[in-house]
């Protein structure tokens, strides 16, 4: 299990079990760096938790993975959270996430290569890369759209980001 993967795992297990918050004894150089990171939880393969920042809100990736790691189990929306007995059943990775450059058209985004960030005026939707099911631009913009409050008809800027994806 790589190292992030592993911190999100001990972060949510001691969370849910004991209430606390646990840090590393070293960091990684991969810690050490500032990024958006998005942690993401899946019970036999079906989503169970999934959030993250785009943009380094902490001061290294280690705090990103731990903040994130909390919020997926206990604050997405979508699902309740995560108890006690789901621990054992839970699948873990981690997206270290590339900043975010802007797009002239749709042709500069690649649904299997780049997640994206659909926004107009303050509403934005985001959609990380190769996810099951989503295998066109069109269906990319779709959701953000959706998951922004976006209608089909306003104009958008859009973003696109790599990911590192751990497991």
């Amino acid at each position: 299990m790589h190292p992030l993967v592993e911190l999100a795992k001990d972060t949510i297990e001691n969370y849910v079990r004991n209430g606390t918050i646990s840090r590393p004894n070293e960091l990684t150089p991969e810690m050490i760096e500032r990024s958006g990171v998005f942690v993401s939880l899946k019970v036999s393969g079906l989503l169970r938790g999934c959030i993250g920042t785009y943009e380094p809100a902490t001061a290294n990736v280690a705090e990103e993975v731990i903040t994130n790691a909390i919020s997926s189990a206990t604050r997405d929306p979508r699902f309740p959270p995560v108890t006690p007995d789901e621990l054992s059943d839970l699948e873990y990775s981690v997206d270290v996430l590339t900043h975010p450059e802007p797009v002239k058209n749709e042709a500069e985004l690649d649904p299997k290569r780049y997640g994206i960030i659909v926004e107009s005026g303050k509403r934005k939707g985001l959609l990380l890369p190769d996810l099951e099911g989503v295998d066109t631009v069109a269906r990319q913009i779709e959701i953000c759209r959706s998951k922004a409050g976006i209608s089909s008809r306003e104009p958008v800027k859009l973003y696109r980001f790599r990911v590192k994806r751990y497991w």
